[in-house]
């Protein structure tokens, strides 16, 4: 294997462990004994939901080709998990909020494991099936345990500043540490143990299941508005209300959709940016070295999170742009670099600078994912969060869909280019926030408490 593979991942890792070993009582937050038993009871939880669906993803595909699908039967099983958390994502967010975020918790777990189940089928119809099930669970995974842990959180009392905290270390383990294991675990029943492409999907369900064991006994239940007045269409309307009158929620929508558009396309685009000519590459490799990344953007969006002074919407813009200008670097080198012709050749120079550049994209993701969502905890209102929070993953599902359905449609650098006016233009829309969450609160949210009034029907 390349040296420069090597240098980038131990470099990597000594910046993650100087942030981690350096933090000073300014970058800590002071929180309590009985917030520390929370907190790291959801960590271990959701760090456990994490390993489970970690597991899976680098083996999805293998196992396809295994059976003997080709290449479009392979993309329409993916466009089927994409479909299905697009159309059942609402609902079961909706869901989570009516009847219980642990029982949507829960669910995840059970749905999960059936999905695991059905992989060792080599039939294409319960191949399908077992794909809507990953979908529906997808949606779960990244709505109802947010929605929980805020929920409970504020149901106990803590300090809001404290959720950062929860936030950042949960995109360091389940993000960042429970990734690499994963990618190891699995790489170690699949290649070391011979126990065949199927053994990860077993192991995830027995994670899942020990996380569900974990979230019934310990957990609590709570609720969106668990009145008996609203049903799911009322609860899709009031979603849709309070993203229609209200213009932060608007923008955070789209802001994290044009962001995560970006990144699932990331994940389809990085193999074939780094080996034009189809060179060997250490997919496992540079996976954990992206992960490694992440865990560096989280660490740092750990210490930016706990400057009261320091609000997120202000250094967003600038996340934001350098991720812009990280997928800009395939386009940037094509132009100014030579490409290399030679088939099977080593990591080139182009290639070389564009890893650089995608490990930056990915420190990039990991400080996104707890800023997110510590913005959605503070404007998403808590009767209707699972269902905005699925809403908000509408238009990316279509969007990745899309994709999938024309990936070799379009040049390599047509789409990295797409990424980079994606995040360029989330850039604006931050800045838009930015400015509008600085005014009065009596001023920007009177107009969307009357025009709520008018539609609810509690209050008809």
């Amino acid at each position: 294997m390349e040296v420069f593979y090597y240098l980038v991942f131990g470099a990597m890792a000594a910046v993650v462990a100087a942030l981690e070993l350096s933090k000073t009582n300014k970058d800590r937050i002071n929180t309590s004994s009985s917030f520390n038993s929370f907190k790291n009871n959801y960590l271990v939880v959701f760090s456990i939901m994490m390993a489970g669906d970690w597991l899976q993803g680098p083996y999805v595909y293998y196992l396809y080709s295994t059976y003997g699908f080709g290449k479009g039967d392979i993309g329409q099983l993916f466009i089927a998990g994409f479909g299905s958390s697009m159309l059942f994502g609402t609902i079961v967010g909706s869901l989570a909020d009516k009847q219980g975020r642990k029982r949507a918790c829960v669910t995840y777990c059970i749905v999960y494991i059936l999905s695991c189940i059905t992989k060792h089928s080599p039939q294409y119809r319960v191949l399908m099936v077992g794909r809507i099930l990953g979908g529906i669970a997808t949606s779960l995974l990244f709505s109802a345990f947010e929605s929980w842990l805020i929920a409970e959180h504020n149901k106990r009392n803590f300090e809001q500043q404290w959720l950062s905290l929860t936030f950042s270390k949960a995109v360091f383990l389940g993000n960042g540490l429970v990734a690499i294991l994963s990618g190891l675990f699995g790489n170690l029943l699949v290649d070391t143990f011979s126990f065949g492409p199927v053994a990860p999907f077993d192991a995830a369900a027995c994670f899942l299941a020990i996380g569900m064991a974990i979230i019934l006994t310990t957990w609590s239940e709570n609720f969106g508005d668990p009145s008996d007045s609203k049903d799911l269409m009322t609860q899709f309307k009031v979603a849709a209300i309070a993203i229609a009158s209200d213009e932060k929620i608007a923008l955070l929508g789209a802001i994290q959709s044009l962001f995560e558009a970006s990144m699932y396309t990331f994940v389809f685009l990085w193999t074939p940016a780094l080996s034009p000519n189809d060179e060997e590459i250490p997919h496992g490799f540079v996976f954990a070295t992206f992960m490694l990344a992440s865990m560096l953007g989280s660490s740092l969006a750990a210490r930016l999170m706990a400057r009261s002074s320091l609000r997120v919407e202000n250094y967003m813009q600038i996340v934001f742009l350098i991720s812009a200008a990280s997928l800009l670097l395939p386009i940037t080198t094509s132009v100014l670099v030579t490409p290399s012709k030679v088939i099977g050749e080593g990591l080139s120079l182009t290639c070389s600078i564009q890893l650089l550049g995608f490990c930056v994209f990915e420190a990039c993701v990991g400080i996104f994912w707890p800023s997110i969502m510590k913005m959605r905890s503070q404007y998403i209102p808590e009767e209707a969060r699972s269902t905005i929070m699925n809403f908000f993953r509408v238009p990316l599902n279509i969007f990745v869909c899309i994709v999938l359905y024309n990936v070799d449609a379009f040049p390599i650098t047509i789409m990295f280019g797409m990424c980079s006016i994606f995040l360029f233009v989330a850039s604006i829309l931050q800045r838009r926030l930015m400015v509008i969450s600085e005014k009065p609160k009596g001023e920007e949210w009177s107009p969307m408490k009357e025009r709520n009034s008018e539609v609810d029907p509690l209050n008809l």
